[in-house]
């Protein structure tokens, strides 16, 4: 079996109000934008923005990126007109803002549905409340409802700090139960998460650090807050070429009709099961986007 998996390992924040960011955005090596209307934008800013978010969409030229608009959220006064712009522009996604619970998402499907989205519209949904946290496991299901379109969580971790009171410190401690439920959550959903931004965008040690254990954790990806961050980005959340050789061998091996019947066979001194096989696929097809992209 081929899988065919879009690697999500580097999101970048883009303000709708820099139009020379929305330019740049087309030149860099990263894997999804995501194209700002929310916090990055001034309430004076807003329409302008949304504006330019839609031209420059619509205008496209973006190549193999993942495009993404963050609405602002719907009981705001500018979420409505957002939603109605991005349909427009036709991103890849919508980002909804603080996701209380499973509601929060239906609402906005539906909206979508009314405007007549094709279904390659997706929804993304920004974890980053109390709410959220209480709620993950049922908004991860979202993902399995078709209608919901729901295809990944974000972790919003300066804004869960903020609505907790818990501290953003070396090591996330006060994080790391939230940040393992919702990885549990999406992937109970079969859906991707994106681990939170990096503040100290100059710090390029702590940056490393903390991507590496966004992977550990089983997160997709993170987002980001610069560029600079992009190549650390993926180095930590690339396949290596030793799990690249490893999945591609243990697949080979399964695949002898001598092995066909088999549950579970020795390779190189290592029992190794079918779920590994399933598990090196994605390693492989990812692996196989990445180097097809150049």
């Amino acid at each position: 079996m081929t899988l065919s998996i879009r690697p999500r390992r580097s999101a970048l924040y883009m303000p709708g109000s820099n139009a020379r960011a929305l330019e740049k955005a087309r030149t860099l090596n990263v894997d999804c934008l995501l194209l700002d209307l929310e916090d990055a934008v001034a309430p004076d800013a807003k329409e302008l923005a949304r504006n330019q978010i839609v031209e420059a969409v619509a205008t496209g030229g973006y190549g193999e990126r993942e495009v993404v608009i963050r609405i602002n959220g719907l009981d705001t006064p500018w979420g409505e007109a957002d939603l109605q712009a991005a349909v427009t522009a036709s991103p890849d996604a919508i980002l909804v803002p603080k996701v209380n619970s499973p509601a929060d998402l239906q609402r906005v499907a539906h909206m979508l549905s009314i405007h007549n989205a094709p279904d390659t519209l997706k929804l993304w949904a920004m974890m980053e409340t109390p709410e959220a946290m209480l709620n993950a496991g049922a908004i991860g299901s979202c993902g399995k409802d078709p209608a919901v379109r729901l295809s990944c969580f974000v972790m919003g971790t300066n804004d869960l700090a903020k609505e907790t009171r818990a501290r953003l410190t070396a090591g996330r401690a006060a994080m790391m139960p939230w940040l393992m439920t919702c990885v549990a959550a999406a992937r109970s959903g079969g859906i991707d998460i994106l681990d939170g931004v990096y503040n100290a965008f100059q710090d390029t040690e702590g940056f490393a650090v903390e991507c590496a254990q966004g992977a550990e954790m089983g997160m997709d990806g993170k987002t980001l807050i610069h560029p600079k961050q992009i190549d650390a980005c993926h180095a930590a959340f690339s396949p290596s070429e030793d799990e690249i050789a490893w999945a591609r061998k243990i697949n080979e091996v399964f695949e002898l009709p001598e092995n066909a019947g088999k549950g579970a066979i020795q390779v190189d001194g290592k029992m190794v099961e079918r779920l590994h096989a399933d598990m090196g696929r994605r390693v492989i097809a990812i692996a196989d986007t990445i180097a097809a992209r150049g």
